[in-house]
């Protein structure tokens, strides 16, 4: 890399030697394009590689535009059940392009199924993941299809393809701007030319519906779920991925039963937690990887394990909160933070999702607030 770096602000950075990859397969072509897999010898790692070079040469150019769009929103995302995009080189002047993207070795959704119907539970959940965390960054995915949900070979859900993604930034850009092939019946919404959110969550609901009528599943345990997602009223539809995982959560809370002392310990915790949040900012997020939420809360209580109560309970809030709020900073008592620590730690994934279902219900009840303060009164 150059490292000729001069005193102006924008000083170009430019990188000497490329990196060459294998050609390992070509995986497909399309309308748009080819898709190859690559290998990188140095690092021993799998790409998929999807290039830019449409059939029709007349609408390159517009073809190229949602080529870059669907550039941006890959980078906007990071979660287990959504592909992951490593890097893109683009030729604006040719109209040409590539995408480095995660190389997913598994199956089409309704293969997975086909060969593991004991799966399917767990498959709709992390599908439901996926979509919520488009949802959460703004992106509806528009081309919801059997094609587009990979499996892993280790049961891993990928979202692919935001070829024909969408960014919404205010309400007219529901407005549906791309007619498809759908594969199954329509809902009522594109009657009025219309594709939000809620669109997504009945052509991933009709998507699942084929394949439990495929495969005659018959211990598909969110049926109810289910058929709220696939109304073709928008009315009477779930209107969110989020609703959907808050609904079947709820559900499983009456299948799943926790002792009087794992209830006391939780409420003490989440009395604690609510107690020290007098406010929170409209556009801080939960987080929602338990994983992610146990390590954390573990390398934090190390920290502060020989005191009475935590020095700074933001650190404890972090753990729960992305984003901005109101804190009330002393006060937190450490043996609550370690007896609701070795909860999760016990619990099975289920069991923790539920628990952390209800903190995230506890912490909606707390108030909100646009980002604006007064001089004398700063949130943390």
């Amino acid at each position: 890399m150059s490292e000729n770096l001069g005193t102006t602000q924008k000083q170009l950075v430019t990188f000497l030697r490329k990196r060459d990859y294998i050609l390992v397969s070509e995986l497909g072509r399309g309308a748009c394009g080819q898709t190859v897999l690559l290998h990188d010898d140095l690092i021993n790692e799998y790409f998929i590689c999807k290039k830019y070079c449409p059939q029709t040469e007349s609408r390159r150019k517009e073809y190229f535009d949602n080529f870059v769009r669907e550039i941006k929103l890959l980078h906007q995302l990071h979660h287990p059940n959504v592909v992951r995009v490593f890097n893109y080189y683009l030729y604006p002047d040719q109209f040409a392009g590539y995408i480095l993207m995660e190389y997913i070795d598994g199956f089409e959704i309704d293969k997975y199924v086909a060969e593991n119907p004991e799966k399917i539970n767990d498959v709709f959940r992390q599908t439901l993941s996926g979509f919520e965390h488009l949802e959460q960054a703004k992106i509806l995915h528009r081309d919801v299809r059997l094609r587009n949900l990979m499996v892993t070979s280790e049961g891993v859900v990928k979202v692919i393809d935001l070829g024909f993604g969408k960014q919404i930034e205010n309400s007219e850009d529901f407005n549906k701007s791309v007619s498809l092939n759908w594969w199954c019946e329509t809902p009522d919404e594109f009657n009025s030319s219309q594709y939000d959110f809620s669109t997504d969550v009945y052509f991933v609901g009709k998507l699942f519906e084929k394949l439990i009528r495929d495969n005659n599943i018959s211990h598909f345990n969110y049926s109810e779920a289910l058929r709220k997602m696939c109304s073709t009223s928008t009315f009477m539809r779930t209107q969110s991925f989020g609703a959907v995982l808050q609904e079947i959560r709820n559900d499983q809370f009456d299948e799943i039963e926790f002792s009087d002392s794992d209830i006391q310990i939780y409420r003490n915790f989440a009395n604690e937690l609510s107690a020290h949040i007098p406010k929170i900012e409209n556009g801080a997020k939960y987080i929602d990887d338990l994983s992610k939420i146990e390590r954390r809360l573990y390398n934090a209580y190390q920290n502060f394990m020989l005191e009475r109560y935590v020095p700074d309970c933001s650190v404890v809030i972090n753990c729960f909160i992305d984003g901005v709020y109101y804190l009330k900073r002393t006060g937190f008592s450490v043996s609550a933070v370690k007896e609701f620590l070795s909860l999760i730690q016990s619990c099975t994934n289920e069991r923790g999702q539920l628990i952390l279902a209800n903190l995230h219900t506890r912490l909606d009840s707390i108030a909100r607030y646009d980002n604006t303060w007064d001089a004398d009164d700063v949130p943390f």
